[in-house]
């Protein structure tokens, strides 16, 4: 089990987390629009496990169409957190540091505090950016992260992906999100943020379900 949080350094919004609010859709942080989605992945534990490992290394990014460069993970030692059963019973000590992880092309899995530079167009418009990602969560029938942007970006904000095996075995992936625009034409016509938001959301998606990427 590992949880993280990043607090050195700094990203280019102030709701830090907001994605994790209940009430982000009805109450969004100022001037950003809000959005989210739930999938349908399958069932049972394997698609849990296997969807999870995809998740954390960079899959859903990749899907969308996005090149990842300058994967930095965070320098020194990382706080986990404990984690807590059902009842709110600790089950697991604090550990501060967990062990690296890499995919095969050598790129570090996603950890609390990395860094990522992002590349790429989404239904021709822009995806380019730095991110961090300010929150990263495993636990048995739940993973996760958030990533906020650093600059770079035509908007400022956060989105989080999550991987969820509930107790009537059904395994569903969930993205939320919020964003700012900051490029003129973003901020001139705010369809754009809803576009690109949904175009980003779909590739996402189509890299993570299996209904897409198993051939028919």
């Amino acid at each position: 089990m590992r949880r993280g949080n990043f607090q050195e350094g700094t990203v280019d919004y102030a709701a830090v987390g907001a994605t994790g609010a209940a009430d982000l859709m009805s109450y969004p942080p100022e001037h950003s629009i809000p959005a989210e989605a739930s999938w349908r992945l399958g069932s049972g534990e394997s698609r849990f496990e296997s969807s999870a490992d995809a998740l954390l290394s960079w899959t859903a990014l990749r899907g969308a169409g996005l090149t990842l460069s300058d994967v930095r993970p965070a320098a020194g030692p990382m706080y986990s957190g404990v984690g807590f059963d059902a009842e709110g019973a600790p089950v697991a000590p604090s550990r501060l540091e967990a062990e690296q992880r890499f995919d095969a092309d050598g790129t570090p899995y996603v950890a609390a505090g990395t860094t990522i530079r992002v590349h790429g167009r989404v239904k021709g418009m822009n995806a380019d950016g730095e991110l961090r990602v300010i929150s990263a969560t495993e636990e048995p029938r739940r993973v996760a992260f958030s990533l906020g942007t650093v600059g770079g970006s035509v908007v400022s904000g956060e989105e989080s992906f999550a991987i969820e095996w509930d107790d009537s075995d059904e395994v569903r992936f969930v993205v939320r999100a919020f964003d700012r625009p900051v490029a003129f034409a973003y901020r001139m016509l705010p369809p754009l943020v809803k576009r690109r938001r949904s175009a980003l959301f779909q590739g996402y998606l189509q890299a993570i379900s299996p209904l897409y990427s198993t051939p028919a």
